[in-house]
């Protein structure tokens, strides 16, 4: 075999591929024209190749209704953690009924953090964001599948089409879901102390408070405050159509929050986009809040004694009548103000979040 140590190399002219000039030495020996020599790169490691070539399988399959779906969940679950100690605030607000234990928004927060410190305000992260992965998938799910069978089966309109098939998924993701939501607001009512604020038993996370609320309350449990639930699915019926009339009043598009080069423009479409979402987040809210009031007093019903054995309607005309006793018909707007504080930067954060994933994942999978 020859001796290679031997050979001598001389530079060989630039190699020029697509207007890029490339400064290569190559083997005397091996002098190749330019157009061999653009294919003599090294061969990657058989291991990234065929991950490279799974890859691309993979952004294959993303098809626009799975970029949507999981866009939505990661959104949310973003939102989730973010707004995680308004709404255990919120929370607590909200049950305490005639107790007064928290008196305002900022009281409450500062109240659970001089108390209980920061896992106070995170108590319920877990089923939050166990939470918001199946909702927004179940959800966009069906969306899509439901705007086909109304739009084409039914023949109904676009708006028609978008309403019912939001009340319709609404439907579907509430029920399924339920469970992690009654739970999420269990652990939200526990303090350091080893006692909750409305009942004497204490759960020791998120799989302890499904496996003792079963034991002890039974199937049923998990589907406490359902049916106000579904009244609250108006809410969505009335935040999407503001949203959307306000993008256009405001002259914004989904695509110009990411693809504008100019700064101050990608700003100002920043901007308008929050303000979009805000808006609308507080008019629907402002409409649809005493569902929450009444949903989460029905998650809570189950300790009474009172409220056993009896169906939801007849326990949530009880409730509706225990309110306005005890507190008047403005007890249905108790909280309302921390509840904007949470769920219009929530709506904020999602919707903007939203878009950003949307982006990269329709890139990705192209």
């Amino acid at each position: 075999m020859p001796d290679s140590t031997n050979k001598t190399t001389k530079p060989t002219d630039p190699v020029h591929i697509h207007d890029l000039e490339l400064d290569i030495e190559l083997p005397k020996t091996h002098h190749l024209s330019n157009d061999i020599a653009v294919h003599a790169v090294p061969v990657p490691d058989p291991e990234i190749a065929v991950h490279t070539r799974d890859l691309l399988k993979f952004k294959l399959r993303l098809n626009q209704n799975e970029i949507t779906s999981i866009s939505g969940a990661l959104a949310g679950f973003i939102a989730g953690v973010v707004v995680c100690p308004l709404d255990v605030a919120k929370t607590r607000f909200q049950a305490q009924g005639t107790l007064h234990k928290y008196t305002g928004p900022l009281q409450a927060l500062e109240k659970i953090w001089s108390e209980e410190g920061i896992r106070g305000l995170y108590r319920g992260i877990v089923p939050i964001t166990c939470g918001y992965f199946p909702t927004w998938m179940i959800y966009f799910t069906c969306y899509e599948r439901f705007k086909k069978i109304y739009s084409i089966n039914l023949n109904l309109n676009d708006n028609l089409s978008y309403f019912a098939s939001a009340i319709s998924s609404g439907i579907i993701s509430s029920t399924l879901t339920n469970p992690i939501w009654v739970v999420k607001t269990r652990l939200m009512l526990q303090m350091d102390n080893g006692k909750s604020l409305l009942n004497n038993t204490y759960y020791n996370g998120t799989f302890d408070a499904f496996r003792k609320m079963y034991k002890l309350e039974g199937l049923k449990v998990f589907y406490q405050g359902l049916l106000p639930s579904y009244f609250g699915l108006a809410h969505v019926a009335i935040q999407f159509p503001l949203y959307e009339n306000f993008k256009r009043l405001l002259n914004i598009s989904n695509n110009e929050l990411i693809v504008m080069n100019d700064e101050s423009n990608k700003l100002n479409n920043f901007l308008k986009f929050i303000l979009a979402s805000s808006l609308s987040k507080m008019i629907a809210s402002s409409i649809t809040y005493p569902h929450e009031i009444l949903r989460t007093r029905l998650q809570l019903a189950n300790d009474n004694p009172a409220y056993k054995n009896e169906n939801q309607f007849r326990s949530l005309i009880r409730v509706c009548k225990s309110i306005i006793k005890l507190e008047g018909f403005k007890g249905f707007y108790s909280g309302f103000l921390i509840n904007l504080a949470r769920t219009v930067p929530a709506s904020a954060v999602t919707m903007v979040s939203f878009e950003y994933f949307r982006e990269y994942f329709q890139r990705f999978s192209i």
